[in-house]
């Protein structure tokens, strides 16, 4: 005990920093484990889809019309706790929440694992990185 305390009193930025990042890693593993849903690439929600998953666009359905992934559900962000009425039969189905950018359908899942769904996911980036990785839109 006496070496550490004289190490501390020799390096205190050292010891600073090791006690910084110990923070960071305990609050990081914290956030992750509290988390009620996932944020998952778009090959991944591809491969939920294939297993019978369901994907909801929370968009505007203005947006939804001018393009959207092929197989989703439009349920506006506002009215998604109405909406998940309708999701009943999909509880224990995985369910992944889109939007443009994936920053509003973090909410929308949030509050869809609240609802009582268990396998809730976020598509990370929205819709844009399924565009970026060159996966099918349809339009109408």
């Amino acid at each position: 005990m006496q070496q550490l305390l004289e190490y501390v009193s020799a390096h205190p930025f050292l010891a600073s920093a090791a006690v910084l990042m110990l923070i960071v890693v305990v609050v990081h593993e914290w956030r992750a484990r509290t988390r009620d849903f996932a944020s998952i690439p778009p090959a991944e929600a591809v491969r939920l889809m294939n297993q019978g998953g369901v994907l909801i666009d929370i968009r505007k359905p203005t947006d939804y019309v001018n393009g959207h992934i092929a197989g989703s559900r439009n349920i506006p962000g506002e009215m998604i706790a109405e909406g998940a009425k309708n999701l009943e039969k999909y509880k224990e189905k995985p369910v992944v929440a889109y939007c443009d950018t994936g920053m509003t359908a973090g909410s929308a899942a949030r509050h869809l694992a609240r609802l009582g769904f268990r396998q809730v996911y976020n598509l990370r980036g929205g819709l844009a990185a399924w565009r970026q990785e060159n996966l099918p839109v349809v339009k109408g």
